[in-house]
């Protein structure tokens, strides 16, 4: 039962930091949880830990795995890739992280330094690894792996990001052809003397 409540306690609080911030009382979340307020404390010694728990948490779902290239073709496997990170961070769970996350950055340094090493850093460094392949390959031009994959993600999601963190333009119509043009706006940035990858 111990580990069944936990798991009450940690969705609640997802839910609860999701729509409120770190302002979310834990009376509210004990509540949600239907449990006392005291069985969040035996799982959680306070609201700071269940915060960090709840964000860690958060930071591993909107991680983007890429999937195995070797005998894959570039494009397809960047449009693939392209299109999960997109629902993952542009989607309302996604949106609603990034919200909650940025605003206690002062509050949790090590903590943000930390889930973006785990997060995004990380997405960022799989990514690195899979252009650094091509580009010893030959398939895309030589460059600075991580500045590359740094320059994809930002196309994929930069002022789509910033549109839906205002509320507006929130719809995936279009998702596909968006992320193709995308894609191949960057293999034409990448590409080897002019060809094609």
């Amino acid at each position: 039962m111990s580990a069944a409540n936990r798991g009450r306690v940690l969705r609640a609080a997802t839910r609860s930091f999701l729509r409120h911030g770190y302002r979310s009382s834990v009376d509210d979340i004990a509540r949600r949880a239907g449990v006392a307020k005291q069985t969040v404390y035996h799982h959680f010694p306070g609201k700071d830990a269940l915060f960090k728990e709840v964000a860690t948490g958060l930071t591993a779902r909107v991680l983007v795995e890429l999937g195995d290239d070797d005998a894959g073709e570039l494009r397809a496997s960047l449009v693939a890739f392209g299109l999960a990170y997109r629902r993952r961070v542009l989607g309302s769970e996604g949106v609603a992280m990034f919200r909650t996350l940025t605003a206690e950055v002062p509050r949790f340094p090590a903590l943000a330094r930390a889930l973006y090493a785990g997060g995004a850093g990380a997405t960022v460094g799989r990514l690195a690894e899979r252009l650094a392949a091509a580009m010893r390959a030959g398939r895309l031009r030589r460059e600075e792996p991580r500045f590359a994959a740094e320059l994809l993600l930002g196309m994929l999601a930069g002022q789509d990001r910033i549109k839906r963190l205002y509320g507006m333009d929130g719809s995936a119509r279009g998702e596909r052809r968006q992320v193709t043009r995308t894609v191949d706006c960057f293999l034409r940035a990448f590409a080897v003397h002019g060809g094609r990858s």
